[in-house]
């Protein structure tokens, strides 16, 4: 057995698929108190409804949003910094950038390193890696033993130039290994062998401020599986959509911040390949976000940073400055606080807004009847006849519709001096028009036609806003695959093991040194291979997997485009030229002259394993077999007023085309199939659904 846990903020849900195909699976509410309890408590009643037994499973994939709410949060262990004399306040200047321009009120993130816990040494190298000033080992001694008395659990390491030479920084690791044992160190020259000062020590500080809890969490989860007699390994979920050992996520947490959203996107890209779509689109709404990201021609969009912690900038996603900047490779994925959880609110002014802050699990919405007194997207959704009223997960948890429709009327409708059906509605469209925010950050902002891409809708509230959002974006099509609502389950058990490693390789392309540049890229293979070699994998398993950052000389930022395996030439180079020119252009809508001149600036590479892939057909637990009748009144906004719906199944729909509007209730979500769309499921029981008037 092979068994895929994806933990969000509302529901966890778990895939286990067996070596001949059969697939169980559980959603159950998540326990933020302690993510863990829900998955320790249904593993048993797994391993039993298999007839099957704890040495049966081969391996475990998690994807975990454990770091990522110490960051939002701000529950991560007390960390404290050592950096090059004269840089203590790296940190806190970070880009001098305000997203915000004209709000006065506005406040940056508060420092994850207090001031006073950030402390310089006397040393310095020079850009080429050269000791201009060697370390002053008995101040550093000094400063490390200030820090102790400070009691603080984790210490991250970054000196100025140490992407060129880490000799210093692996001098002051060794000091504080050799005094202070219990405290956790990240070395910058470890985590991220890159220029930009600020852009290092804010990713290495990240790494330590998550790295005590990740650990205890991932040691705690391996400890409890072991009295469960389980012995197969562990693998965590990586933000740029590989998994890695739990091992070495307890070294580099960093890698595994947005681990849960990109399990949903590596399962959108397998079902891409198989349905030959050139450019999709994912959508995956759960029940605290939403997010989106983009397939292009097969392949991932990867970014190279992101933020932590910053809203979704109206204007652009491109303004920074509002969050926790991580500059390591993730998935390019878009998050607004818009899932079936998240509350509607009236402001001073009366004016409705969506989210950012979610019911979650518990107390969840009205109509869970857990203790929710706030009315949320879900119970609008409920009183529009969208959702099964006899309840979510096959009937497992209970619906109360008279609950929402009392708490939707005095805290929404009463106030706007609407009617129930009104209010509700516009609680759907408001929802739709945040989660469009998102899926444009990914594709116009970046240059794409949303016409030329299919939607892929999944998550637990996904197919129910499938329909309304892809006509909004005028796309002509949308696809709800099988198990939509655990998609990103499946999608971690789609994952290859992976290891990324980077290197500034500052050099004018036309005078590239490339006996260097084949040097560098030759060490990071070997980091690479040792790496995959010391977690059981064997040269035969490992796929290496190449790129350079580029730019034309004189700019700040750069592109990244893949190169062959092939030693870098100067053929090389001009491929890559060409290459970026064409990718300039279709982001930013222009390129240079032809005389102009480029600088690489680093090499990338990645280890790969292959893991294998698996089938999402044979959905036979999605079809609610105990429905008591065959349709249910929706509302479908005023055009169509409310319409006594059928409720058909995906085996309904096998073969045949037909016109909407009809539900489809299922194990995990409901599929809600607007007016003016045409339907069918083919042989792999994924729903396609044509936007009749976007054609």
């Amino acid at each position: 057995m092979r068994i895929g846990i994806d933990i969000g903020g509302t529901f966890t849900d778990i895939v286990c698929i067996e070596e001949d195909g059969t697939k169980l699976v559980r959603k159950v509410p998540s326990t933020p108190d302690n993510y863990s309890r829900c998955i320790l408590q249904t593993f048993p009643s797994i391993i039993e409804e298999n007839k099957s037994s704890p040495d049966k499973i081969q391996e475990i994939i998690h994807g975990t949003t454990v770091a990522t709410n110490a960051l939002l949060q701000g529950t991560g262990a007390p960390t404290g910094l050592i950096t090059t004399s004269g840089f203590r306040d790296v940190l806190e200047l970070r880009r001098i950038r305000m997203p915000e321009l004209y709000n006065w009120n506005w406040d940056k993130p508060p420092d994850l390193v207090e001031r006073r816990w950030r402390k310089e040494v006397e040393e310095r190298i020079d850009a080429k890696g050269n000791v201009i000033k060697p370390l002053n080992t008995q101040q550093a001694e000094a400063v490390i033993d200030e820090i102790a008395n400070e009691r603080i659990e984790s210490l991250a390491i970054c000196l100025i130039n140490s992407y060129t030479n880490p000799i210093h920084e692996e001098k002051l690791a060794e000091i504080v290994r050799q005094k202070y044992p219990q405290i956790n160190i990240s070395v910058s020259s470890q985590i991220l062998r890159e220029v930009r000062e600020y852009e290092r020590t804010a990713t290495t500080v990240v790494n330590a401020y998550v790295l005590p809890l990740v650990k205890t969490y991932v040691d705690s989860l391996q400890n409890s599986l072991k009295d469960l007699r389980i012995k197969s390994p562990l693998l965590i979920m990586q933000s740029n959509g590989g998994v890695m050992t739990a091992e070495a996520s307890t070294k580099q947490p960093v890698f595994i911040i947005e681990s849960g959203p990109a399990a949903g996107v590596i399962a959108s890209q397998a079902l891409a390949k198989k349905l030959d779509l050139a450019n999709a689109i994912t959508f995956d709404m759960g029940g605290t976000t939403a997010k989106a990201s983009i397939v292009e021609g097969g392949n991932l969009k990867i970014a190279t940073e992101y933020e932590v912690g910053s809203s979704l900038s109206s204007a652009s996603r491109l303004i920074k400055g509002g969050g926790h900047l991580i500059r390591i490779p993730a998935i390019d994925i878009a998050e607004v606080g818009a899932g079936g959880g998240s509350i509607a609110w009236l402001d001073a002014a009366q004016e409705l807004h969506i989210g950012p802050k979610s019911a979650g699990s518990y107390p969840g919405p009205v109509c869970y009847s857990k203790g929710g007194t706030e009315v949320t997207i879900t119970d609008a959704n409920l009183v529009l006849g969208y959702i099964n009223p006899e309840g979510l997960v096959g009937g497992g948890l209970p619906l109360d519709q008279e609950k929402a429709k009392e708490a939707l009327t005095k805290q929404i409708a009463e106030p706007l001096g609407l009617e129930l059906v009104t209010a509700a509605y516009g609680i759907h469209l408001l929802g739709n028009s945040t989660m469009i925010r998102a899926v444009r950050a990914v594709s116009t902002e970046r240059g794409r036609d949303l016409r030329d891409s299919v939607l892929i809708a999944f998550g637990g509230s996904g197919p129910v806003h499938a329909c309304q959002m892809g006509r909004s974006l005028e796309m002509k099509q949308a696809i709800i695959p099988p198990h939509s609502g655990l998609f990103s389950a499946f999608g971690l058990l789609s994952a290859d093991i992976e290891h990324h490693r980077i290197q500034t390789c500052y050099q004018n392309s036309r005078k590239a040194n490339f006996r260097e540049l084949n040097h560098l890229m030759k060490r990071m293979e070997t980091e690479v291979t040792a790496l995959l070699l010391k977690e059981g994998f064997s040269l035969k398993e490992i796929t290496m997997y190449r790129a350079i950052d580029l730019r034309y000389s004189g700019q700040s930022y750069e592109l990244t485009l893949p190169i062959s395996k092939d030693p870098i030439s100067a053929d090389t180079i001009h491929k890559l030229e060409n290459a970026f020119d064409k990718e300039h252009e279709k982001t930013y809508g222009h390129r240079a002259s032809l005389d102009e001149s480029y600088t690489l600036v680093n090499l990338r590479l990645v280890g790969k394993v292959t893991q294998q892939t698996i089938s999402l057909s044979s959905s036979s637990f999605n079809k609610i077999s105990s429905k008591k009748s065959c349709s249910r009144e929706a509302y479908f906004g005023p055009k169509y007023g409310w319409i006594e719906t059928p409720l058909l199944t995906r085996s309904d729909l096998l073969g045949n085309l037909k016109q909407g509007p009809f539900l489809i209730d299922e194990f995990d979500t409901t599929v809600v199939i607007q007016p003016d769309c045409q339907v069918t499921v083919d042989d792999s029981e994924n729903i396609i659904i044509d936007f009749l008037q976007n054609r």
